[in-house]
């Protein structure tokens, strides 16, 4: 995917603030410090679009961006930060609910997972929930370069059994390398119904890539 423009819209917490763009749009959701920003970022080939902080817990709205005038990015709050109030955590569900409920532009969920974590109880309901209200999603496992290809194909097997049997197409990915950049881009095309017209050749990443055998 070539990348020729990418903004910040607005944030928002509920409908009334969701902007009106008619573009289809994809979220992104996982834990706090799992990487969305980062992961983000790499995406669109930006380096502080979507701001980055060492401190989980930093994005609390929903924020949309758009890009290529084509479609928008929407970054979802993390969630599972022990630090943060718990008067906040408990907004995070009905927050998300509501949007991923209501929002006719949302054409699929990318859920990300740490590839050194196990995926607990949040991942479970969140992946339950997008299936019963029949909404696309894939997993995209972030922080490949932590640990060697070996370590990654034990990881991601043991994830994808921990998040749901059947739960397909697992992208290992890594902001450091753009291990799965392409893979990533090829997932959210077709969720969203476009032609991405082929990688780039900025775009074009190792044949090395981890994957499930």
């Amino acid at each position: 995917m070539i990348i020729k423009s990418a903004e910040f819209i607005t944030s928002a917490v509920k409908p009334g603030q969701y902007p009106e763009t008619g573009l289809p749009e994809i979220a992104f959701a996982g834990r706090s410090n799992v990487g969305k920003s980062s992961l983000i970022n790499t995406l669109i080939n930006r380096r502080n679009l979507v701001k980055t902080s060492a401190t989980p817990g930093k994005t609390r709205l929903i924020n949309f961006f758009r890009i290529n005038d084509a479609f928008l990015f929407v970054d979802l709050p993390g969630y599972g930060y022990a630090k943060v109030p718990a008067s906040e955590r408990e907004q995070w569900g009905p927050m998300v609910e509501t949007y991923l409920r209501s929002r006719a532009e949302l054409k699929g969920v990318i859920l990300l997972q740490d590839i050194r974590r196990t995926p607990g109880e949040k991942e479970r309901e969140l992946i339950a929930f997008m299936n019963h209200i029949q909404l696309p999603h894939a997993c995209i496992i972030t922080k490949a370069d932590k640990l060697s290809k070996s370590k990654q194909t034990i990881n991601m097997r043991q994830i994808l059994a921990e998040l749901a049997p059947g739960e397909a197409d697992l992208i290992c990915f890594s902001t450091k390398t753009r291990q799965g950049r392409e893979r990533a881009w090829g997932t959210i095309t077709r969720m969203i119904g476009i032609d991405n017209g082929g990688p780039a050749v900025e775009d074009r990443e190792s044949k090395e890539n981890t994957e499930l055998s």
